[in-house]
């Protein structure tokens, strides 16, 4: 069992807390780590360091901070495979997703070396009699990003790089479900050349977010996870005169008219549903057919594409389809959804609740499940579940399928 560590000053140091969290083999069951919970005062502590080092870095000039993110894009695609096997070794997802999770975040590496233009200002002569109007970007000082399990190289690179390259210092704390490779970018950031401190690692939970929270140094505070929380964080933020951004649920439904292609269609619902286990903000979790015999077709078509996907741990090989749940727990969660669809009155088409694979017995794996006759007062269809469940909800006409979806409380993608 190997035991996570704080990323702290440019150092890998021990949680000081002496509380922990358990980090799953999802495949397995096993629990295959453990992870530091920061108290408030390491979060106190690691923003003040943060804070003496943003300093001499906002001083460094934009080409030069671009250059580094250079660097670090190299040594991320480097390291590309490293960290995907790390990646599905703690979240559970496919090595091909893995190798995505990572791709993605790196794009935004990529965009962040454009600093030295993207940083500039604007100068207007003469805005008003007398008056010339320009504007200057400037770092704010020490900002925060608070990330969810399901992403944990892409959405930690999302908000580490464009904020660093800006000129601040900023302190990430991670899912405490996958908190491994947000440590390694961290090293991989340091050989790229930047400074000790710019960039802290401090994992935790609710303690260790609210102290983010009520920290008066750091400035802005970024966020992606279930809406509660958005709601939470966003709330306490703004009520200490930070910046927030938190992006929360969705639930994302695509509508197929009667003269679409409805072999392209389940094709796309199928990859859209249940890849990453549906443990994905872009999940595609609800089917709109626009009449009975759309739904009628998509339904057989759905079926022996279902039937057809491969489940398994990520050693398992590159043709996979999707992977276990994170934790028992988001597991245990996704089947008592389907539970709830069965006694609310869906129709049960594919039931995922009893999959097993030999020798992953104890592993989180939740079978590929397909409900059809879905209303909108069900569960299955009010929650987002985030495992691979697809619901069919049957309309009439584009106009309902266009009310269904525009009625429900959550937002994000919507095809047709």
């Amino acid at each position: 069992m190997y035991e996570v560590e704080h990323w702290i000053d440019g150092k890998r140091v021990k949680g000081s807390s002496g509380r922990f969290a358990d980090v799953y083999n999802p495949a397995t069951g096993e629990v295959q780590g453990k992870v530091p919970l920061a108290s408030r005062e390491e979060i106190d502590a690691a923003t003040a360091r943060a804070a003496e080092a943003q300093k001499a870095w906002a001083k460094v000039n934009p080409q030069r901070r671009a250059r580094v993110m250079m660097k670090f894009a190299a040594l991320i695609e480097r390291d590309m495979d490293k960290l995907a096997e790390t990646l599905s070794r703690e979240h559970g997802k496919t090595l091909p997703d893995a190798r995505g999770d990572v791709q993605r975040g790196l794009e935004v590496v990529e965009v962040a070396m454009g600093a030295p233009m993207l940083l500039k200002g604007e100068y207007m002569d003469s805005g008003g009699p007398g008056i010339d109007l320009y504007s200057m970007r400037q770092p704010l000082g020490v900002v925060a990003g608070i990330t969810p399990f399901n992403f944990p190289a892409m959405i930690p690179l999302w908000k580490m790089a464009p904020a660093i390259v800006s000129g601040n210092a900023m302190i990430l704390k991670p899912s405490e479900r996958t908190p491994s490779v947000p440590v390694m970018l961290a090293e991989l950031a340091q050989e790229a050349g930047l400074p000790d401190g710019v960039l802290q690692v401090v994992h935790g939970d609710k303690e260790a977010v609210d102290a983010i929270l009520d920290n008066e140094t750091i400035e802005a505070v970024g966020f992606v996870g279930s809406t509660p929380i958005a709601q939470y964080i966003y709330g306490r933020a703004c009520a200490n005169g930070k910046r927030a951004q938190c992006f929360g649920g969705a639930k994302n439904h695509m509508i197929i008219m009667p003269d679409a292609d409805m072999e392209k269609a389940a094709d796309a619902l199928v990859g859209a549903g249940y890849g990453a286990a549906g443990e994905r903000c872009m999940a595609i979790s609800v089917a709109v057919p626009v009449g009975q015999k759309t739904a009628d077709r998509l339904i057989e078509l759905l079926v022996p594409r279902i039937e057809k996907l491969k489940v398994g741990p990520y050693t398992a090989g590159e043709d996979l389809d999707y992977g276990p749940l994170v934790t028992p727990m988001a597991r245990d969660r996704v089947k008592a959804l389907i539970t709830s669809g069965v006694e609310q009155g869906a129709t049960l088409v594919a039931d995922g609740r009893d999959f097993s694979l030999q020798g992953y017995e104890n592993g989180f794996f939740v079978g590929p499940t397909l409900f059809d006759n879905v209303t909108p007062e069900m569960d299955i269809y009010k929650e987002e579940i985030f495992g691979p469940v697809l619901s069919q909800v049957r309309t009439d006409s584009y106009e309902e399928a266009l009310e269904l979806v525009m009625k429900n409380q959550y937002g994000n993608g919507t095809s047709i």
